[in-house]
């Protein structure tokens, strides 16, 4: 019997969050200055929750592990931030948002949970822009959009390629604001080691100064976590390499419930792999998408000249090009979901149609984008019989308006001209699905314990759309999170200060300490990035873009004897009690192992396909739908939350079924 509640308020889908918030307790202004909150990751989530909770008068402690907040991963998004304005007049709703994100997440999301983030989604809009962000605009002075995949209309705000920069700047900046009111206690350089309990109750974490070594306690009526995905268990991701699961894990094996870990996004346009010397992947924005034609030749005999240097792509003529996306999926063209996307590259790369010499890269090609602008702008200018080369100049200013820092960028990483040669693109590991599991209020299993953006298992289900990253972290932050909190707060007002001198203290201190010691007093021969990057191998080759029982449970007994290995063979030079990056990376790297086998766990459980999880046993044999996933609604519409009992094949399943009352469960087609 599955002791999850997720309290969704009861009531119509469109008045669910409107009731709640009329009901909820509050706290009074006066009380609010008596009341500590510890927010852990400044990124988007972290950071407007943060700034939110001071600015309504608590005592806010934020944590990152890097230098400053600027830095945190979500600075690195590029493409944009959805909203249901309907700035295009092109049929957008509130529901139209929510619709999209339920059947992109292939209907393995919360209703009431989606259906609320849409509902907010509007007032980002408005607060970013009360914030100075510069999102890009129209001849006429009004914000503009543009489409992303997975939708049909065009709902994307955006900053050039810089829009997680430019929101986290925004963020930065509210927060600054509170810093400088001491109503936040700002701890950069720090990361947090450990959650502490008192009677059940989250109060507190347990820091390393990463700049001196010294273990500090922090204590707090409730603790945030707002720290981002797991990507980096397979090594190579878009994800900055600082990127960990710390601190969910920590809060998994103090009692949080973690959901769906093998829900991994595989983001279709990443520069591709050139070798093992890699420690990271760069992510080319999907908005690249709205303009760029996505190919491979159509003969296989092109494909191995070009790969052998022998043609280049611009030798090829629109009829011996296979613009695949195009062809398997006219509706939604190559803006089908980023899973249908990466399924498709890999597809036609295993078939041996892939473009760079490792064989595994598809074009992303601009030409017919720069084309079209440059003869619509040589009709604006009234220009009379444009030669070929004004057409270009033309369209390429346009695109270079649009993306330029985007095409600059992968100049520089690949060395070569994208606005003359296709970019070469291929699947990578980027988002994650999964993560703590939270009910409507975003609290976990441990009372007084949160998560946000990333980091809880979100609203994307399986697969989550472009754009929606940034919507999510913000709208957590700003909008869900200073209502939800404050309830529970409420029946702290009387509480007074949480002491950090108690057993409980003492005791996750000594966890926390002995660990660190037994990292450093390992006597072996290999360093961290050795086991680190022997652990992505095994994630890419059998939990990657394609899965099937055999590999996963080849996956489970690897990993745990790659555990037991990195314990007693890893080297870690320098001292506990100073700045040491090696040690910060052993503790995550033994995190990341303890995760990997529960991903995996969790994958070979969930015997159907479903977005991000694409299972080979799972598949349309026949129909219209012949070679797509194939999901399971009967046995596996739930979310799969998981138990912490020692040790990760010992993990106990919860489900929280799902329920779809105002979205009819049916074969997500985009063709």
């Amino acid at each position: 019997m599955s002791i999850l509640d997720a309290k969704i308020p009861e009531g119509p889908l469109a008045d669910k969050w409107t009731k709640y918030k009329n009901e909820i307790n509050l706290v009074n202004p006066a009380n609010k200055r008596n009341i500590d909150v510890i927010v852990v990751g400044t990124g988007l989530a972290g950071g407007s929750a943060a700034a939110s909770l001071a600015e309504l008068g608590y005592n806010v402690k934020t944590f990152c592990y890097q230098d400053s907040p600027r830095r945190a991963h979500s600075i690195a998004a590029q493409g944009g931030i959805n909203a249901s304005k309907n700035y295009q007049g092109d049929g957008d709703s509130d529901y139209r948002l929510f619709y999209d994100t339920v059947k992109g997440g292939d209907y393995r999301s919360r209703e009431a949970n989606v259906y609320r983030l849409a509902e907010v989604s509007g007032n980002i809009i408005d607060q970013c822009v009360a914030q100075g962000v510069p999102f890009a605009r129209e001849y006429g002075g009004l914000l503009d959009n543009r489409s992303f995949g997975g939708v049909l209309v065009s709902r994307t705000f955006y900053a050039k390629g810089q829009t997680g920069q430019q929101l986290l700047l925004g963020a930065y900046s509210a927060m600054n604001r509170q810093i400088n009111r001491g109503k936040i206690k700002s701890y950069n350089r720090h990361e947090m080691l450990d959650i502490v309990k008192i009677d059940g109750k989250a109060r507190g974490i347990i820091a390393r100064n990463l700049v001196t070594g010294e273990i500090e306690r922090h204590s707090a009526h409730a603790v945030v976590l707002a720290t981002g995905g797991y990507g980096n268990v397979f090594f190579l991701s878009t994800n900055a390499m600082g990127s960990n699961v710390t601190a969910a894990w920590k809060a998994h094996k103090r009692g949080a419930f973690f959901a769906n870990p093998c829900y991994t996004q595989i983001h279709p346009t990443c520069i591709p792999v050139s070798g093992d010397h890699q420690s990271k992947l760069t992510l080319m924005s999907e908005s690249l998408r709205n303009d760029g034609r996505i190919w491979v030749p159509k003969n296989i005999e092109d494909s191995i000249a070009i790969r052998e240097g022998k043609k280049k792509p611009t030798d090829l003529s629109e009829d011996e090009r296979d613009y695949y996306l195009e062809r398997r999926y006219p509706a939604f063209g190559n803006l089908v979901p980023r899973d249908v996307a990466s399924r498709a590259a890999k597809e036609r790369c295993d078939a041996g149609f892939g473009v760079n010499k490792t064989g595994e890269a598809v074009y992303l090609d601009f030409a017919s984008a720069i084309d079209r602008y440059g003869k619509e702008q040589a009709n604006i200018q009234k220009l009379e019989n444009p030669s070929a080369q004004k057409i270009y100049d033309l369209g390429r200013d346009v695109i270079e308006n649009k993306y330029g820092n985007l095409f600059q960028m992968y100049e520089k990483i690949v060395d070569e001209n994208p606005y003359k040669t296709p970019m070469m693109i291929y699947p990578a590991v980027h988002y994650t699905m999964g993560g703590i599991w939270v009910d409507y209020n975003l609290q976990t299993t441990v009372e007084g314990l949160y998560a946000a953006g990333e980091a809880n298992f979100s609203d994307h289900g399986a697969n989550r759309l472009g754009a929606s990253a940034l919507m999510q972290g913000l709208a957590d932050g700003y909008f869900v999170l200073p209502y939800t909190i404050g309830d529970y707060l409420s029946k702290d007002i009387r509480t007074g200060k949480i002491p950090t001198d108690t057993p409980e203290f003492d005791q996750v201190e000594k966890d926390v300490t002995d660990r660190i010691h037994k990292l450093m007093n390992a006597s072996g021969k290999h360093s961290v990035d050795y086991f680190h990057k022997k652990l992505g191998k095994i994630m890419w080759n059998k939990c990657g873009m394609s899965r099937n029982a055999k590999d996963l449970e080849s996956a489970i007994t690897e990993i745990a004897a790659l555990r037991e290995e990195f314990w007693a063979d890893v080297k870690i030079p320098g001292s506990a009690d100073s700045m040491n990056p090696e040690l910060e990376k052993a503790g995550r790297v033994a995190d990341f192992l303890e995760l990997g086998e529960l991903f995996a766990k969790d994958a070979l459980n969930r015997s159907e396909s479903a977005g991000g999880h694409y299972r080979e046993e799972s598949v349309e044999l026949d129909g219209p739908q012949k070679g797509e996933a194939l999901r399971d609604d009967v046995n596996f519409s739930y979310v799969a939350a998981w138990e912490y009992k020692g040790e990760p094949k010992d993990a106990v399943l919860h489900k929280e079924h799902l329920e779809f009352n105002d979205i009819e469960l049916k074969t997500r087609s985009y063709k």
